[in-house]
């Protein structure tokens, strides 16, 4: 059997039975003088030196404690690999911190080049949701040229304003084609938080962009998708603590459940933080650094992602240039949040096979 489709199995058997035997060390980095933890998973029992996999976390409480992220590290480490995951504390305190992807990258870089059972070549980077489209730009840095093998996007973003758009109400379009979901609130409630008070005259809100920080922090910590009902006292506490002035904005991102934000100015409000986003963070829509990527990149969404659309890959896959796209799949095998069930049973076959193959890529990248 080929290496990578060996690799393969090996993953899918460890992500569907949760076994494997493996060890895990606590490490610490040094980002620019900023010491961080992260965690390296590799197989027991090291026989060649092995190559590597850094994995980002994304916009998440749990950071690298994220239940999901574990139980790929786990997967993809007995595939074969060592993995290893730094912690971004600043992502985890729910700030769309860019600038920190690339001093990130090379803290790890330089601890896994002390590490003995390690094959000091090129390494794999992934990125998961908001450090999908981050992970793709850091490996045009000139910093890093030569150190990354390829890169793998697992929900990322591309376009700022389509995904608030849909944050908000709950639509996107690929082509002629649209689409309905109801959206995860937890995405707005994010960048409000981040962004709310850059937006011209709403300079004074402050307490509404802090309340929704405290809001999606605490669906964060819960690990339950953020419409549901258990969020609904902790939100009217919050909004009993905010002034009459401050109240309808906070209603606009967090109106009470199960009620959808107003479409009109939903899409008012999409567009004013989109662009109050580009402004404050040029490097939150990472595409005006794909001209310079390499590749390859695997770009993979769930089809029914309700925090952002999958319309979103194919934008991401067709910022980078044409040379350095290895695969976009959309699945309905995973997603961010809530999922739909699994298809029946001739479509839940043609999107194993699909996914397979587009893993046994992801594989094969180092």
């Amino acid at each position: 059997m080929p290496p990578t489709m060996l690799r393969t199995f090996r993953y899918t058997a460890c992500w569907l039975t949760g076994r494997a035997s493996l060890v895990t060390r606590e490490v610490r980095l040094d980002r620019a003088g900023t010491p961080v933890p992260a965690t390296l998973t590799m197989p027991a029992r090291v026989e060649r030196p092995l190559p590597t996999w850094i994995v980002l976390h994304g916009i998440t409480r749990p950071g690298r404690g994220h239940p999901t992220l574990v139980r790929f590290t786990r997967a993809l480490a007995s595939a074969g690999f060592a993995v290893v995951v730094p912690e971004v504390p600043e992502w985890r305190e729910l700030s769309l911190a860019t600038h920190l992807t690339v001093p990130t990258i090379r803290a790890c870089l330089a601890t896994l080049d002390a590490v003995d059972e390690l094959a000091h070549l090129p390494v794999g980077l992934v990125g998961f949701s908001f450090g999908a489209p981050q992970a793709i730009a850091a490996s045009a840095d000139p910093g890093l040229r030569g150190r990354i093998a390829g890169v793998v996007g697992f929900g990322g973003f591309c376009d700022l304003e389509h995904t608030l758009r849909f944050q908000f109400t709950g639509e996107h379009e690929w082509g002629r084609d649209r689409y309905h979901l109801r959206p995860d609130p937890y995405g707005r409630w994010i960048v409000g938080a981040n962004y709310l008070t850059a937006i011209p005259g709403y300079e004074s809100r402050a307490a509404v962009a802090d309340a929704l920080r405290r809001l999606a922090a605490i669906a964060g910590d819960s690990g339950i998708i953020s419409w549901d009902a258990t969020f609904e006292e902790p939100r009217r506490d919050l909004r009993r603590a905010l002034s009459a002035e401050d109240r309808p904005v906070f209603d606009l991102f967090a109106p009470a459940s199960p009620a959808e934000p107003d479409r009109a100015e939903g899409e008012a409000m999409a567009l004013a933080l989109a662009d109050a986003g580009r402004r404050v963070e040029p490097a939150l829509e990472a595409t005006r650094s794909f001209g310079d990527v390499g590749g390859p990149v695997h770009i993979l969404h769930g089809r029914q992602d309700h925090l952002i659309p999958f319309s979103e890959a194919f934008r991401l896959r067709d910022a980078l240039p044409a040379e350095a796209v290895a695969g976009a799949t959309v699945t309905s095998l995973f997603g961010h949040s809530a999922q739909d069930p699994f298809p029946g049973l001739i479509d839940g076959a043609r999107e194993t096979v699909s996914f397979f193959r587009a893993l046994a890529g992801v594989l094969g990248v180092v």
